[in-house]
C-alpha cells in the first residue's frame, strides 16, 4: 500500500490520531523499523497536543524525517538537517496554511471525517519533502 492508503487505514480503520497515523503509515511505507511501543510516543501530540498548538500531523511528519535523515544525532548533521526540517515546515504550511492546529482545524475539520483531510495533506507534503531531500541528500529509504 502507498502512504495515502496507509493513512486512510490507520486514521479511519484503526482510529489513530493525526500524529500516530503519520508515524504508523510512514513506518509501513518507508520501513522505519519502529516497534508499536515506540510509536506510542507520538500519542500525546494529537490535536496540537490537545491544546490547539503545533499540528500533530506536522509533528509526526518531523519525526518521520528525523528517523529517515539522522544517522546518530541532529547536531552531527545540523546544517543539512535544519534545511530539511525548514523545507518540511514550508511544504506543510503551503499545503495547509498554518502549523497551528487551532488555525488549520476551522477550514480542514469535517464532523464525519475529523482531521482526515489534514493528515492526508500532511502525507502529501511528507512525500514531496522526501522527494526534494533525496535529490540533495542521501536518505536510507
Amino acid at each position: 500500500m502507498n502512504l495515502q492508503e496507509q493513512i486512510l487505514y490507520y486514521y479511519k480503520k484503526k482510529k489513530y490520531n493525526c500524529s500516530e497515523t503519520i508515524i504508523h503509515a510512514a513506518n509501513d511505507v518507508y520501513s522505519l523499523n519502529l516497534d508499536k511501543d515506540s510509536m506510542k510516543m507520538l500519542a500525546g501530540f494529537g490535536s496540537g497536543m490537545y491544546s490547539g498548538k503545533t499540528c500533530g500531523a506536522l509533528i509526526g511528519y518531523v519525526a518521520v524525517l528525523s528517523k529517515l535523515f539522522i544517522k546518530e544525532k541532529a547536531h552531527d548533521q545540523l546544517s543539512e538537517f535544519r534545511k530539511a526540517i525548514q523545507l518540511c515546515v514550508r511544504n506543510f504550511t503551503e499545503d495547509l496554511g498554518d502549523t497551528e492546529c487551532k488555525n488549520i482545524r476551522p477550514h480542514s475539520y469535517d464532523p464525519n471525517l475529523h482531521c482526515l483531510y489534514t493528515v492526508q495533506k500532511a502525507g502529501m507534503a511528507l512525500e514531496s519533502t522526501i522527494a526534494e531531500i533525496k535529490k540533495e541528500y542521501e536518505l536510507e529509504s
